[in-house]
């Protein structure tokens, strides 16, 4: 559920546009050549999908929407240039909470133009930018950008096919538009060791077929091939059984997720809906209770802020090859 900008009286509207105003145009008048050359090494230019997101110099005021956005600032130890951000799915990583704690919260979900303007952010970072920037609640790219805010947008909105390289360029892009470059190619060295240590232990070990539940009801609401709890699931020893569906997230019908005779399950956990009920609902279910995965209880849990792009990508694998092959050394 989106937060609505507050409809205001005709004061509150004028207050608006000058702050919007005021945020365009800040820097430019009175600013001196110094101020005003090229920062070394810029413009810098990274691809967003089908956009070219343009800097003129490292953003300084940076704003993020949705945990995966902000994780991957602070893993850049780039707190000290965030002026907001919002919209938590769980905690932050432990890691991550003391820098996390020094940067405004703007919103328990996401904040009305409004505030995000109050924040005088120069760049906004969405984790869902469908959402984050969603023209019906007043935060469309063009009235951001028009508001002096650069734009950009999470790569799994787009990619083919969403794995580890999406978030390696997912990473690189933030490193490079923020001038840490450095910073974002050792991060990525230690996904890469992390994720190269599983690989070692799933050497040789029978994959298993797994179905993803992010919700059931009426239907299951699963991961298809295209998102990155297949890359996830193959990295950690499985199959997802539908990953022959051509989509991020797929509903699909209880018969079909019964047929397809998952013999794990990885539960997604996040929302109001817990872990423990969907594992009831599984339970509970006359077709879903006779799959191997659910009469053995081979059960596993990925919060869901580590099943998308982001920073997470090398503790999800192990955290899931742990879960599906417990004790297993390759």
């Amino acid at each position: 559920m989106h937060l609505r900008p507050p409809h205001g009286a005709p004061a509150r509207l004028i207050a608006l546009t000058a702050a919007a105003a005021a945020l365009a145009g800040c820097g430019t008048t009175g600013a001196s050549e110094e101020e005003a050359a090229p920062a070394e090494g810029y413009p810098v230019t990274v691809s967003e999908c089908d956009r070219e997101v343009t800097v003129d110099a490292p953003p300084e005021r940076a704003v993020t929407l949705n945990q995966h956005a902000t994780e991957v600032m602070l893993a850049l130890g780039l707190e000290d240039r965030m002026v907001g951000t919002a919209y938590l799915d769980d905690a932050v990583l432990p890691e991550y909470e003391q820098a996390y704690e020094e940067v405004p919260v703007l919103a328990d979900e996401y904040p009305s133009f409004e505030d995000l303007l109050a924040a005088e952010p120069d760049f906004a970072y969405a984790g869902y930018p469908g959402s984050a920037f969603d023209e019906a609640e007043g935060r469309g790219r063009d009235a951001l950008e028009d508001a002096g805010m650069t734009t950009y947008g999470s790569l799994e909105q787009c990619a083919d096919e969403v794995g580890v390289e999406t978030s390696h360029q997912e990473i690189r892009n933030i490193g490079e538009l923020f001038g840490v470059e450095d910073r974002a190619e050792e991060l990525i060295a230690g996904i890469d060791e992390r994720l190269a240590e599983t690989d070692s232990r799933m050497e040789g070990v029978e994959p298993v077929d797994v179905l993803v539940v992010d919700n059931v009801d009426t239907t299951v609401f699963t991961s298809g091939g295209k998102g990155i709890g297949t890359d996830i699931i193959e990295r950690a020893g499985g199959r997802n059984v539908f990953d022959d569906v051509d989509q991020v997230f797929s509903d699909v019908s209880i018969e079909q997720a019964a047929d397809r005779g998952p013999e794990a399950i990885v539960f997604y956990d996040y929302g109001s809906i817990t872990v423990e009920e969907k594992i009831q609902a599984v339970k509970d279910d006359p077709l879903l209770s006779g799959t191997e995965a659910v009469r053995e209880e081979r059960f596993a849990v990925l919060p869901l802020s580590s099943a998308v792009v982001g920073v997470r990508i090398g503790d999800a694998v192990a955290d899931v090859a742990d879960q599906l092959h417990p004790g297993e050394d390759g």
